[in-house]
């Protein structure tokens, strides 16, 4: 059976003339990857790298070491024995040593800080987003607490309470008094 269609497939990329036709490119498979001539590479890993490298750049420590071998590198072609020096007084492939340095500084650094813009963004977005949610639980609960102060403006208060007991209470004394009296005179 895997025979058949193989025989079909060959019979189908040839034309009548014998000649291998191009294979069908078909919309509902993916297109075979083409062989690429250059390397590829993991722009991840790359940008890591030169946060490393831009971080290193950074530090104390490079500069330490930049001014050693700079310091090394003069007092050895200014002091050492003529046929051992490989850089004369103007220095020249120091120079160039040190242009190379800074070429490949700068576009490292620059890749360093754009990878730390995206995070920068990537963060202020985040940030944004919890602030909105922040701000609209704030208004919520601003208007449960209106409601709740409305709703506890209609609630009698303890104070109220108090007074009006104490006004029925001296009613209810008055009124004792009162009958108290009248019995009194009544009786008499």
């Amino acid at each position: 059976m895997a025979a058949d269609r193989e025989e079909r497939s060959k019979a189908a990329s040839t034309g009548a003339s014998g000649l291998m036709r191009p294979p069908r490119t078909r919309l509902d498979q993916p297109k075979s990857p083409r062989r690429r001539l250059l390397p590829e590479y993991d722009p991840e890993a790359f940008g890591r790298f030169s946060e490393r490298i831009a971080r290193f750049l950074g530090t104390g420590r490079f500069i330490v070491w930049m001014t050693l071998i700079i310091i090394v590198w003069v007092a050895w072609n200014i002091w050492a024995p003529k046929d051992l020096r490989w850089d004369e007084y103007p220095f020249i492939f120091l120079t160039l040593m040190l242009s190379l340095q800074a070429s490949y500084a700068a576009p490292l650094i620059l890749l360093a800080q754009n990878r730390q813009d995206d995070r920068d963004r990537v963060t202020h977005e985040q940030d944004r987003k919890q602030n909105e949610r922040s701000i609209a639980d704030t208004e919520y609960l601003s208007r449960e607490i209106a409601a709740l102060r409305m709703g506890l403006g209609e609630v009698a208060t303890r104070d109220w309470i108090r007074s009006e007991l104490q006004d029925m209470v001296r009613d209810m004394e008055d009124r004792q008094i009162l009958l108290t009296s009248e019995s009194d005179e009544g009786d008499r």
